[in-house]
């Protein structure tokens, strides 16, 4: 029977606890005696896998994934400080101070009178008005005792290229030097040179890199170009060229026999410039 407490509140009957050797408490219940082991229901500050210390748990938790995630990212090329590194553009000549004129000159005395005009420059103390004076060079093959061989020739004979502030002065400087004839331009005003002559003509280069060509180096004789025949059963002839075979090293030149023009095969090394 139940009863109340002093508040009024049914208190529930004690029932007495079965007997680990009741025969009616069924088999379903499980009884723990005093000697059994107590239950650890301590429960760990941080979380991690069971028989394995937090702190263990933590620090793998924070190691990552070396493996990559796209297998394509192990072919990824590294890149050094060194490559990072961006080259400066390559100054333009035609940016420097000044511009740049066409100097007419006797023809074979380039290189001297270059120099004639860089000494007077440096005598009449004009370095701050002309500045450059240049003779423009190209590639040519030519073929020697029937070997190929590319050399540096001048690419306007005749010619000097004068990078200047053109006043007065300057302009007296110049055409007075010894072995200059004039310059070049339209009527008696000099004419400077536009952009794409002058980088066309003096191309440059950064430091440790070779010079770019624009094509092929150009060869000493050229199609429809006459030429003397120096040796052999036509020696003394002279012809035009219709045809070159630059991998022969071979020209195909019409030589006048008895009153007709015949093409006759010759070697590079039996022909010479008129």
């Amino acid at each position: 029977m139940s009863s109340t407490d002093d508040f009024g509140a049914a208190v529930a009957p004690d029932v007495p606890a079965p007997r680990p050797d009741d025969p009616e408490a069924g088999p379903d219940v499980t009884f723990q005696t005093d000697a059994a082991e107590p239950i650890d229901t301590a429960v760990d500050d941080e979380p991690g896998d069971a028989g394995e210390p937090a702190g263990d748990a933590d620090a793998s938790a924070e190691v990552p994934d070396e493996s990559p995630a796209d297998p394509a990212a192990a072919d990824v090329e590294v890149l050094s400080e060194d490559d990072l590194l961006v080259a400066e553009p390559v100054e333009s000549p035609y940016d420097r101070p000044g511009r740049w004129f066409v100097v007419h000159t006797q023809s074979g005395y380039e290189k001297k009178v270059k120099q004639n005009l860089e000494a007077r420059i440096n005598s009449m103390n004009m370095e701050d008005r002309i500045h450059e004076v240049v003779i423009p060079m190209e590639d040519v093959v030519e073929f020697k005792a029937g070997k190929k061989q590319v050399v540096q020739k001048k690419m306007f004979p005749g010619y000097l290229l004068v990078r200047c502030s053109l006043d007065d002065d300057a302009w007296f400087v110049v055409r007075n030097t010894p072995g200059v004839t004039g310059f070049v331009g339209q009527g008696a005003k000099p004419s400077p040179l536009p952009r794409r002559d002058v980088e066309t003509f003096l191309r440059v280069k950064q430091e440790g890199e070779e010079l770019p060509r624009k094509g092929k180096a150009r060869l000493e004789y050229e199609m429809g170009e006459t030429v003397r025949v120096k040796e052999g059963p036509f020696a003394e002839f002279s012809g035009e060229i219709v045809e070159i075979n630059e991998d022969q090293l071979k020209v195909k030149v019409l030589v006048n026999l008895f009153g007709r023009e015949t093409p006759v095969e010759l070697e590079f090394s039996q022909v010479a410039k008129l």
